[in-house]
């Protein structure tokens, strides 16, 4: 299957590179989307006929020079390529990956002793809340254990009115997703969630078949919460080493800002709960 998950991200790059984008001009009649597969393997220094093989998962061997060329083509940043060089040579599939849900002591220590003005949950890769804090469950109803936050995010209307940059969080999301999961799209619980929001949202599938992967660990929340009003917080994604995907999650705002001061009240307001674990 490593050939055709490296063919659809090919193919799915490729749609949304312009010729403009790469120099060439848009033309008429262009009957795709994007780049035609001659223009791309061209500009990649590549025959059509091979880039065709690579497309059609024909070719699962291409070299680390022949991606980095194509890479460069599709304007790819540092974590796509990474992820096309990873759709090229994926990990063996002859070993079972370990549970996702098991939270370290150690972990739950620190979020335990880390909530005073800090929302923190604890995802794992298929973005399943294993635990939060108060504060966090208190700032959104989707940071309860057990909620799967992609899920509720393309399926929870509410939430659209919660999250004032919902678009933004939504690709994010998506993109997200795929940088967790990596090469492991054959991963039973992916294919379910997959097959269940490209179904009942259209917005997932939109963002789905664009293959945008990003990692990114840092970006701006702007909620509009019915307790406290707008509040705009960072949050901090940070990878728990060890645990296959597991991810912890940090909103802050900065000492002495409208935002810190609504954090405060739905401290006041959530005092004296304890931390939930799944």
């Amino acid at each position: 299957m490593g050939g055709k998950q490296l063919g659809d991200y090919l193919r799915a790059r490729r749609e949304i590179v312009q010729p403009e984008d790469v120099g060439l001009p848009p033309g008429r009649r262009r009957r795709v989307p994007g780049l035609r597969r001659e223009e791309l393997a061209l500009l990649a220094g590549i025959s059509t006929d091979y880039y065709l093989r690579l497309e059609q998962g024909r070719d699962q061997n291409p070299s680390p020079q022949v991606l980095d060329a194509l890479a460069r083509v599709l304007q790819l940043d540092a974590p796509a390529t990474a992820h096309l060089h990873a759709l090229a040579s994926p990990p063996q599939r002859n070993h079972k990956l370990p549970e996702q849900d098991h939270v370290s002591p150690g972990i739950r220590q620190l979020i335990s002793t880390w909530w005073s003005q800090t929302p923190v949950i604890v995802l794992n890769r298929y973005m399943d809340v294993l635990a939060s804090n108060p504060l966090a469950v208190a700032l959104s109803p989707i940071f309860l254990p057990g909620v799967n936050v992609i899920r509720a995010a393309f399926l929870d209307k509410d939430l659209r009115s919660l999250y004032l940059n919902w678009d933004e969080m939504s690709v994010r999301a998506v993109a997200g997703l795929r940088a967790l999961v990596g090469t492991q799209l054959e991963d039973v619980r992916v294919v379910e969630l997959v097959g269940e929001l490209t179904t009942a949202s259209p917005e997932f599938q939109r963002l789905w078949v664009r293959h945008d992967v990003s990692p990114s660990g840092a970006g701006v929340a702007h909620l509009n919460h019915p307790g406290v009003g707008d509040i705009t917080l960072q949050y901090e994604r940070l990878t728990v080493a060890g645990t296959h995907g597991q991810l912890i999650v940090v909103f802050h705002a900065e000492p002495g800002s409208p935002a810190a001061e609504k954090l405060s009240l739905l401290q006041t307001e959530t005092a004296g709960s304890k931390i939930e674990l799944s």
